[in-house]
């Protein structure tokens, strides 16, 4: 249609006596950049990228979080479709919530971007320079999202081109092997082109390429995906007719774990990490200091900056292509999302009682609720982490609100029911604690396991309304350390403990822990708690869970912990109630919760499903196993 207006409007101008204004032919939509104005200008092209940056959405600070569909969290508020996954009743018909960052169609949408970005800049006309990194963060991006689909689904169907209109879109899923090496391929592509470039915090760099083809390798070799092991593991995946589509069915795992090992090592050359060297446990205080400095990119209670080399690749808070503009002061509300509702928040993804019981004693032994001492004060002499990751009762934490601060002038978090009197008649009563969901300050977003999250929340005691404003911290999408315990991980695989023992007590001794001396299973497990405790909450535990085969564990229930207080002989009430043991005696009782979910676990779940939608458009998808 807009071509018939135009030649009739040409038509006239030849037809009629008078002139036109070929600038008013030429007239270009004001809202739009064509194609080629977007390849001719580096600007431009660069603006194209950033949005290809946008699918990465918020990491992990959504309001709902990977961590509740894993043994790390619960969440709060029902009718999420969180319990669709962790019931075991997902469908192809029937999704279970999945982030953005995850689902299929948003992916591959995001691939489509830089296919197009891919497809144009080859002939781009400006600067070499820039033209070569924007190349190379596309081919990162690309292997980015495909790694997404590859660690939700196995084997997707790989397209490298944008397609056109009229195309069949039909394509067959291509099988674990081919796609790990695709991604490996735009990665290597990646760190050759963006080998020399300035690094910007947010952006792909060289270092990011080479940490994320480790990550790739490494989780190509676990258990999971080699299909002999996998299907030994699961009746589910030994009944599966099409096991090369999620696993490896030739090769030796051995030799993917001697690539996985050499590319972890790469990183840990290339770079140091927050406090790597040490040669010895710091003290408990400065180990707290240090995870808390960890969990806010940089930001400590003690002013120490140095943990930006910690962060490999990040999800930061910059105008170049955030999606916060409509949140008040453009950044994350974790804080809100996931804070006590003693401070107006929403208790959204609560740690639930089993990751709390995995943080050790500072001594480096279990903790053990048959010990009486653990089980009489479970929150002393535990691992520094557990303290800088986890808010429980009687923890000290921010300023209350005002309304709030009267009848908490300790700032402590309040999860229990204590013993009070009567202001009238003397006689014995509850209180409530504040954080509880009896709450006399909201009494319908309090946590359900009686834990909140502290982990990722800014402890300055200055920002505005305790949280309900937006804080602005970087998401970790990749770290130095992860790159430690890959390669430790990769280590063990191949015999060489104590090469591994020596990286994991590195990250030990900088959170205070004492070194490890395990071998064996033993050291299998302690290598994977380590990463339990240490990358807790950064969408690490889901993805490790499956990739070790340990459903079971991801699917065992969910464990609260009921806190009381009864007044020791002869002690009054402390009015307003703060936390004391010289006046309450304590009482810690694990139960099981199953308010909003009962908790299985289904092999089928090891992958997810692909929706019934997508295999209507596409006949030459293959389902995944169990559905």
């Amino acid at each position: 249609m807009k071509k018939v207006i135009y030649i009739l409007i040409t038509a006239i101008c030849v037809a009629l006596p008078w002139s036109c204004d070929n600038e008013f032919l030429s007239t270009q939509p004001l809202d739009k950049v064509s194609s080629e104005a977007t390849w001719s200008d580096g600007p431009l092209s660069e603006a194209f990228i950033y949005n290809v940056y946008s699918f990465l959405g918020y990491g992990g600070f959504e309001e709902q979080a990977l961590a509740s569909i894993s043994d790390e969290a619960m969440f709060t508020h029902a009718g999420r479709n969180i319990d669709r996954f962790t019931e075991g009743t997902e469908s192809p018909g029937s999704l279970a919530w999945i982030s953005s960052t995850y689902e299929w169609g948003s992916m591959y949408l995001a691939i489509r971007e830089a296919n197009v970005a891919l497809e144009n800049l080859p002939e781009a006309t400006f600067d070499t320079e820039l033209r070569d990194r924007l190349m190379g963060e596309a081919h990162f991006l690309r292997a980015y999202y495909y790694h997404q689909l590859l660690r939700y689904y196995g084997g997707v169907p790989l397209i490298d081109r944008p397609y056109g209109l009229g195309e069949d879109y039909s394509i067959a899923r291509n099988t674990f092997a081919e796609c790990v090496d695709f991604i490996i391929s735009d990665l290597d592509q990646a760190t050759t082109l963006l080998d020399g470039k300035t690094v910007t915090p947010g952006r792909a760099s060289k270092l990011s390429a080479m940490a994320l083809k480790a990550r790739v390798l490494a989780y190509a070799s676990s258990d999971l995906h080699d299909a002999t092991t996998a299907q030994a593991n699961s009746s589910v995946l030994a009944g599966y007719g099409n096991i090369e589509l999620v696993a490896y069915t030739s090769g030796n795992q051995m030799d993917r774990w001697t690539a996985a090992q050499a590319a972890a090592k790469a990183v840990l050359d290339e770079t140091t990490g927050y406090k790597m060297n040490l040669t010895a446990p710091v003290t408990a205080e400065e180990g707290e200091a240090n995870y808390i400095s960890l969990s806010m990119g940089g930001k400590s209670a003690v002013g120490d900056a140095g943990a930006a080399v910690e962060l490999i690749f990040q999800r930061t808070h910059t105008p170049l292509y955030t999606q916060e503009s409509a949140w008040p002061l453009g950044g994350i509300h974790y804080g809100i999302n996931n804070g006590p509702n003693g401070y107006h928040n929403w208790a959204g993804n609560t740690p639930i009682q089993q990751l709390v019981d995995d943080y050790e004693m500072m001594d480096g032994s279990d903790f053990d609720w048959g010990n009486p001492t653990h089980a009489a004060a479970p929150y002393d002499n535990r691992d520094p982490r557990f303290y800088a990751t986890i808010l429980y009762d009687g923890a000290d934490w921010k300023p209350r609100p005002s309304d709030v601060a009267p009848i908490d002038p300790a700032d402590q978090i309040q999860t229990g029911y204590y013993e009070g009197r009567s202001a009238t008649t003397g006689e014995p009563i509850t209180v409530n604690g504040i954080d509880t969901r009896k709450s006399a300050i909201e009494d319908w977003n309090g946590t359900r396991t009686h834990y909140y999250t502290r982990k990722f929340i800014d402890p300055d005691p200055s920002l505005p309304d305790n949280q309900s404003n937006a804080q602005v911290i970087p998401w970790p999408f990749i770290r130095y350390t992860e790159m430690a315990l890959l390669y430790a991980e990769a280590s063990i695989e191949l015999g060489q403990e104590q090469e591994a023992r020596d990286w994991i007590n590195k990250i030990r001794f900088r959170a205070g822990m004492p070194g490890i001396n395990d071998s064996g299973s033993d050291l299998v497990d302690r290598l994977r708690n380590e990463r339990r405790v240490e990358l807790a909450y950064e969408e690490h535990r889901y993805h490790d869970g499956r990739r070790w085969m340990l459903g079971s564990e991801l699917g065992r229930g969910i464990k609260s912990i009921q806190v009381t207080a009864a007044l020791k002989p002869g002690m009054d009430p402390l009015v307003p109630y703060r936390h004391d043991p010289t006046v309450y005696d304590y009482t810690y009782t694990v139960v099981d919760n199953n308010e909003n979910e009962t908790r299985v676990w289904n092999d089928k779940m090891y992958y997810r499903p692909i929706s019934r939608d997508e295999i209507n458009r596409n006949d030459l998808l293959i389902q995944n196993p169990g559905y």
